[in-house]
C-alpha cells in the first residue's frame, strides 16, 4: 500500500495521512502524540529539525518503556515492589546508599551473585523483587522464582527427560532471582538439581538469593563463592573471598 503524495493538503487531510502512515510504519507514539507536539512546536516556533527530533524521541522513549514493561512481566514477579517504597527506617542497619549502588546493576554486568539472608519479615523479598525490577528496567533479562517451585520444576523435568533443556533455559537469563530458599527443607535430590542450575550460571550470569538460612546450613551452596551479601546486623556490602557467607537482612 502506498500513500498518495499531494501538496497543499488541508489540516484534516494531513492529520489523516499522518495517522495512516504511522499505522503502516508502526509508530504508535508518534500517532498518539503528534497533534500535541505539533501544536506545541507551532506555539514555541520550533524549527523543523527540532520538531522532528521531538517526535522521534517520543517514539523512542515509549518503545523503551514498553520493552521494560515486557521484561518486568516476563520476569514473573508475584507483585510490584520498588526501592522507593522500601522502608529503610524499619531496618536501620541497611545502608540506603549501598542498596542504591546495587541498583546500578554493575554486579549483574560482572556476573556476580547477590545474597539477601535474614529472618522473616525483614524485607528480603521486597529487596529481591525491587532489585530485579531495576535490572529489568535497565535492559537485563530477569527471572523470579520461589526455591520450592524451581526445585519442583526441575524434578518434573528430570522425570520427563527434559532436565538439560530446563537448566539451560534458567541459565540464559541475565539475572535469576530465587526467593524463600531455606523456608522448606529440600531433600538431597532436589538440592542437587538446584545446585546444577547454580553451577550452570556460575561466573556466566548473576543469581540473587533471598534466604532465612546461613550458607553454612545450605549444603547445596558449599561450592558457591558469593561475592556480595547484604547484612542488617552491622556488616556492609562488599567483596568477600570466603566460599560461605552468612549475612542478615
Amino acid at each position: 500500500m502506498t500513500l498518495p503524495r499531494q501538496r497543499g493538503l488541508t489540516e484534516q487531510a494531513a492529520d489523516a495521512a499522518i495517522d495512516t502512515a504511522c499505522r503502516m510504519l508502526r509508530l504508535p507514539s508518534i500517532r498518539n502524540e503528534f497533534t500535541e507536539i505539533a501544536d506545541r512546536a507551532m506555539k514555541d516556533q520550533t524549527t523543523y529539525r527540532g520538531f522532528l527530533a521531538e517526535l522521534l524521541m517520543a517514539e523512542c522513549d515509549d518503545r523503551a518503556r514498553r520493552r521494560s514493561e515486557r521484561r518486568i512481566k516476563a520476569a514473573g514477579f508475584p507483585r510490584e515492589k520498588s526501592l522507593r517504597a522500601f522502608d529503610f527506617e524499619a531496618n536501620p542497619n541497611i545502608d540506603p546508599a549501598t542498596v542504591h549502588t546495587l541498583a546500578s546493576c554493575e554486579w549483574i554486568k560482572k556476573s556476580q551473585p547477590l545474597c539477601l539472608i535474614g529472618d522473616s519479615g525483614t524485607g528480603k523479598s521486597h529487596m529481591l523483587i525491587a532489585l530485579g525490577t531495576e535490572a529489568a528496567m535497565k535492559g537485563y533479562r530477569v527471572r523470579y522464582t520461589l526455591a520450592t517451585k524451581l526445585v519442583n520444576e526441575l524434578v518434573e523435568a528430570a522425570d520427563e527427560k527434559q532436565l538439560n533443556k530446563t537448566i539451560a533455559r534458567y541459565g540464559r537469563v541475565d539475572l535469576l532471582c530465587i526467593d524463600e530458599l531455606g523456608y522448606m527443607e529440600l531433600d538431597r535430590h532436589g538440592a542437587e538439581l538446584l545446585f546444577q542450575v547454580l553451577t550452570e550460571r556460575e561466573e556466566k550470569n548473576s543469581v540473587a538469593i533471598a534466604s532465612n538460612e546461613s550458607f553454612g546450613k545450605a549444603h547445596m551452596f558449599r561450592r558457591t563463592r558469593a561475592r556480595q551479601c547484604l547484612n542488617s546486623t552491622g556488616s556492609k556490602w562488599g567483596p568477600v573471598t570466603e566460599p560461605h557467607v552468612s549475612c542478615g537482612l
